[in-house]
């Protein structure tokens, strides 16, 4: 039987929720203690059998929201609910109800009907949360505004501007299945420096690690916190790990836009590689590179 597939209800462009049937081929059958650096949106943990998760986030506000939402495990129906009343209150569509665009918008805007009716709206929440930081705000603006993305200006204000979705069946979706995964499983949260995060923790032999790091050789918006230095201290901390007999697995890109990542290509080299098919886009640039090779990279047994 086909395992579904569970999508992070933050639909982070770049998650890696359409790789998981064959990154969950390669994973370990077995797994105590799963470990997660750089966890992101979670479609990796939510997706990975194992008797304990530990996932970390240098962004705050990821794992704020992961913190806030699983608060709501067991009583899915309130936290909807009152995601039902906010956006009524501030006269969002929601699609997944029936509160739709009228026919006179989505004929005058074909490609934008969503962010054009939405727009008023979403400008007074984004408003209200920049004064009051109310998490449920946070998630809903995340879900209205452009590209799911989370991004604060200088002066710590939320300043994304509005997208062209709303509240429909793929949010819905995700969202009860996220609560179901947490109402049956233990999740540790951790908001630390991916090495401040791994020294704490000490991952042991019954532990997995999984690692997504940002890319070095890609354009996405959190590759601002990683550069050449970054990528090989943690080759130098997975040395570490496979001498201490602890398995690992990481994701990354080798070639990208006529780029060549050498020093995470020289340093795979030790381990089992294995190429991911995943036409990788970032949303700075989403068309389909077809020089684009990702792979995944694992100190264990072959699958």
């Amino acid at each position: 039987m086909k395992k579904d597939i569970v999508r992070s209800p933050f639909f982070y462009v770049g998650d890696k929720y359409k790789l998981m049937p064959q990154l969950l081929r390669l994973f370990p059958d077995k797994i105590d203690t799963y470990i997660e650096p750089f966890a992101g949106g979670g479609s990796s943990f939510l997706n990975t059998k194992a008797k304990k998760y530990i996932v970390n986030d240098i962004d705050k506000y990821v794992i704020e929201l992961h913190r806030f939402i699983s608060s709501y495990a067991g009583k899915s129906d309130e936290l909807i609910q009152k995601m039902y009343d906010t956006i009524d209150s501030y006269g969002l569509s929601c699609s997944y109800r029936g509160i739709v665009v009228p026919e006179e918008l989505k004929k005058k805007y074909v490609k934008t009907y969503y962010s054009h009716y939405n727009k008023e709206a979403y400008i007074k929440m984004r408003n209200d949360y920049n004064s009051n930081e109310d998490m449920l705000l946070l998630y809903l603006l995340l879900i209205y505004g452009f590209n799911h993305m989370i991004r604060f200006n200088g002066e710590g204000q939320f300043n994304l501007p509005v997208g062209n979705v709303d509240f429909n069946k793929n949010v819905y979706n995700a969202l009860t299945a996220y609560l179901k995964f947490m109402s049956s499983n233990k999740i540790e949260y951790y908001n630390m420096d991916y090495m401040s995060f791994l020294n704490r923790i000490k991952p042991g032999k019954k532990t997995y690690v999984y690692l997504d790091p940002p890319y070095l050789i890609s354009g996405s918006e959190y590759n601002k916190y990683w550069d050449e230095d970054e990528e090989r201290r943690l080759c130098d901390y997975l040395d570490k790990l496979n001498d201490r007999g602890v398995r690992f697995g990481i994701t990354n890109l080798i070639n990208h836009k006529g780029r060549v990542n050498e020093t995470f290509l020289a340093w795979s080299k030790k381990y089992k590689s294995y190429n991911i098919n995943s036409n990788y886009i970032s949303f700075n640039d989403n068309t389909v590179k077809a020089d684009s090779k990702e792979v995944f990279v694992t100190n264990y047994g072959g699958a």
